[in-house]
């Protein structure tokens, strides 16, 4: 399907791990012929190591100080298709930075959904070594308010991920279309 969308600014996706952030945003920058990025890659090239390292060495508050760092950097390089850990869209700044300088798009899931997804593969330093279905509650219950300040929502539930990212095209071209008229 070829792309009638005009995208001149970057499109932020974000949500909660699992939610199909960096699988979505590579198809969607693909439809959109734009770059996509994942910040958390961003983040391991910047710190030379892994995000479970980070977390283990330096704590969760410098990963966030380095996460928004990478995030402003990359918001300042231009269109992109840009993925987004799930915590990054919490902080104040960043928020406040990609809600200025992008469309801001939120992949909201269940929990039964975010649970059977993020089974799948390991890395996820707030899951280590806990219940994950406690922590992705106690997430999605502190997060989901915070993600519903996102431009768009996109429920990407039962969908495939082609279907979700037909849903963030229509949901796109509403958008152009209502700033045109």
């Amino acid at each position: 399907m070829p792309n009638a969308l005009k995208i001149d600014h970057s499109l932020v996706l974000v949500g909660l791990m699992g939610a199909g952030k960096s699988t979505v945003g590579r198809r969607l920058a693909h439809r959109l012929n734009l770059p996509f990025v994942d910040s958390d890659d961003e983040i391991v090239k910047a710190a030379d190591c892994s995000i479970s390292d980070i977390f283990e060495i330096y704590g969760e508050d410098e990963f966030r100080a380095l996460e928004k760092r990478v995030i402003e950097r990359l918001l300042a390089e231009g269109p992109m298709v840009l993925a987004t850990g799930g915590g990054a869209f919490i902080n104040t700044q960043t928020r406040k930075r990609i809600l200025a300088a992008s469309t801001a798009i939120w992949l909201n899931a269940s929990l039964d959904v975010l649970v059977e997804r993020t089974s799948r593969r390991g890395g996820r330093p707030l899951l280590a070594d806990k219940n994950p279905k406690n922590i992705l509650k106690k997430l999605i219950d502190e997060r989901y308010p915070v993600y519903a300040n996102a431009h768009i929502m996109i429920d990407t539930n039962e969908d495939s991920m082609d279907h979700t990212v037909d849903k963030i095209m229509n949901a796109l071209n509403t958008e152009i279309t209502e700033k045109q008229s």
